[in-house]
């Protein structure tokens, strides 16, 4: 039976190359439209074009909670709020908050994720699947 993404068949030099690739945009993408991961690279002697193989990563900056709460409300945001589909934001158990947010090809591509894990898991057409999970410990 043919995988339902070509990908999910696809040797593992082909998803390193094309995960390589996707980690490549996305920290062009940050370090050029967002000052707190700039500082942080910059503070971790690291720009986007550092990024050569996949080993490479570890030599990037977490982004933490508290990044995110002291950058509250929108200080991690790479694109301007017009282009923001959707907010997700919790205060966990600290009381301050975190947000993030998510355009519409964020969630057409986190859409197809949970679908990929679904699939993975053993869920089919047709089946009734009922996906729970607590926030807390």
């Amino acid at each position: 039976m043919a995988a339902a993404e070509p990908i999910l068949s696809a040797p593992r030099a082909e998803l390193e190359a094309l995960q390589l690739e996707r980690l490549q945009t996305t920290l062009r993408h940050a370090y050029a439209n967002n000052a707190n991961y700039r500082r942080k690279f910059d503070a971790a002697g690291v720009r986007p074009e550092d990024l050569r193989s996949l080993h490479d990563l570890t030599r990037f900056p977490f982004t933490t909670k508290a990044d995110l709460r002291e950058a509250y409300p929108f200080g991690f945001f790479c694109v301007p709020m017009e282009r923001v589909a959707r907010i997700h934001a919790s205060s966990g158990t600290t009381g301050k908050p975190t947000v993030v947010g998510y355009t519409r090809n964020d969630l057409k591509s986190w859409s197809g994720l949970v679908a990929r894990s679904i699939r993975a898991a053993g869920g089919r057409a047709g089946m009734k699947v009922h996906i729970a999970y607590g926030y807390g410990v």
